[in-house]
């Protein structure tokens, strides 16, 4: 059994120590360790992976022991993760399909080991995409009107599916607190770079008449403040007087799904810590 653990805690002496001598006490084999200080929180953050021999040990008991004998005293925030449960994503999406079909192919390929039960969009356009895929696809429309309504249905849906986190694949409505509340930390989106300073529809057609140089993409958690929570991934390309708006359009596309996925596989693979509305992302 493979498992990995999280801890963050005011930085003392010790802590490693104390986590890794329990391991090892317990047969378990460390495998991966990272940590990290923030000197000016005093926050000590750790990442590990441990191998324990089939039927050595439950995860239970590990825990119990492990709270009483190591977090308490360390006045540790954690959390414990067993390799082999496959975490369930569901995907939002509007009717951008880049995203969408970029996540599905390296899903499909074995690149990204979670499961998708649905699909939900507030528009229909991209059902045949999920048709393709053999994914169940959930049309909720929203309006003004509708919109209490809708979330209650999609939550209703999250929760009757067991969802671990929730990826907005260019999902074109405003996430309430009432999905942000129900999945603190597991709702992942996209956004252009040019934030806040060519918000609006047009983003990169505004970039161009400006003459940026570079171009980028910010996958994030969503927050209630939008498009400001804790960052994940992201990158930039460049560009120069020699491209077109198309040009913009198709290079941002290209570095939103490839930071989008990137920062679906960290959050997967559990390399990300968030504090106080920023992350320590492991390498």
């Amino acid at each position: 059994m493979k498992t990995t653990i999280r801890i963050h805690c005011p930085d003392q002496s010790g802590i490693v120590h104390a986590v890794t001598g329990f391991i090892h006490s317990h047969g378990g084999n460390i495998i991966y360790l990272d940590q990290h200080v923030d000197k000016q929180a005093n926050v000590f953050f750790m990442r590990v992976e441990s191998e324990f021999k089939s039927g050595r040990i439950s995860i239970t008991e590990f825990k119990a022991e492990f709270e009483q004998t190591v977090i308490d005293p360390y006045q540790m925030s954690w959390s414990l993760h067993a390799d082999d449960t496959v975490p369930k994503m569901a995907l939002f999406v509007s009717k951008y399909n880049h995203c969408l079909y970029d996540i599905l192919s390296r899903h499909n390929s074995g690149e990204l080991a979670v499961a998708i039960p649905f699909i939900i969009s507030n528009h229909s356009d991209l059902k045949s995409i999920a048709e393709q895929f053999s994914i169940p696809f959930h049309h909720i429309p929203v309006t003004k009107e509708t919109k209490v309504q809708a979330e209650l249905q999609q939550l209703e849906l999250l929760k009757s599916g067991q969802i671990d986190f929730i990826v907005l694949a260019r999902y074109m409505q405003i996430v309430s607190s009432r999905l942000i509340d129900a999945y603190p930390n597991k709702i992942i989106n996209i956004h252009h770079s040019f934030l806040p300073a060519f918000a609006g529809a047009k983003p990169y057609h505004a970039a161009f008449k400006r003459g940026v140089k570079i171009i980028g993409a910010t996958c994030h958690y969503v927050t209630e403040a939008l498009d400001a929570g804790p960052i994940i991934a992201q990158d930039v390309t460049t560009v120069s007087h020699t491209h077109t708006v198309k040009d913009f359009i198709a290079k941002g596309r290209d570095l939103e799904k490839i930071v989008l996925s990137r920062g679906i596989q960290l959050h997967v693979q559990r390399k990300t810590m968030v504090y106080n509305n920023k992350t320590v992302i492991f390498s």
